[in-house]
């Protein structure tokens, strides 16, 4: 595999966080056998990733201690669960979207497996406490007159 590949398949690995893209029905079964084919570790590793990936960020990166042999660590655990769930856990349905749909639905169905880790995330009793926390200290009067002007 060239590097120039590589570098293409890990830039849609990182934009799997980003907003949705069109999937078509081959991209869907993708996205769902990904879903479907990762395990709780699995999703713990992504979220793992995610956060190391962010943390890379001059604006954030004071805010972590995450070191390089640590990224390092994440990095082979999220190519080598990628590789394992494009040519294995659900070659079939990676097949026939490329076939089909070409590249994006990487992007696309990476992007629902992302969506599905950070899900996992955010369901943890110490993460929704803490959204709790933050949603006391919103306006929520001036956010109802927003909507309400909005109809």
């Amino acid at each position: 595999m060239s590097n120039k590949f590589r570098a293409g398949i890990c830039v849609l690995m990182v934009m799997f966080a980003s907003g949705p893209s069109y999937a078509g029905p081959f991209a869907d079964e993708m996205a769902k056998c990904l879903v479907r084919a990762t395990t709780q570790e699995d999703k713990t590793a992504l979220v793992q990733w995610i956060f190391a990936f962010m943390t890379l960020h001059p604006d954030v990166k004071q805010y972590s201690a995450v070191t390089p042999a640590q990224r390092d660590k994440l990095n082979r655990q999220v190519s080598d669960l990628m590789v394992a769930l494009l040519t294995d856990r659900c070659v079939n349905e990676s097949r026939e979207a490329l076939k089909n749909e070409g590249m994006v639905t990487i992007q696309t169905s990476f992007s629902v497996l992302g969506q599905s880790a950070v899900q996992t995330l955010f369901s943890n009793p110490e993460v929704a406490s803490g959204l709790e926390q933050f949603g006391k200290m919103v306006d929520g009067e001036k956010l109802k007159k927003l909507i309400e002007s909005a109809k």
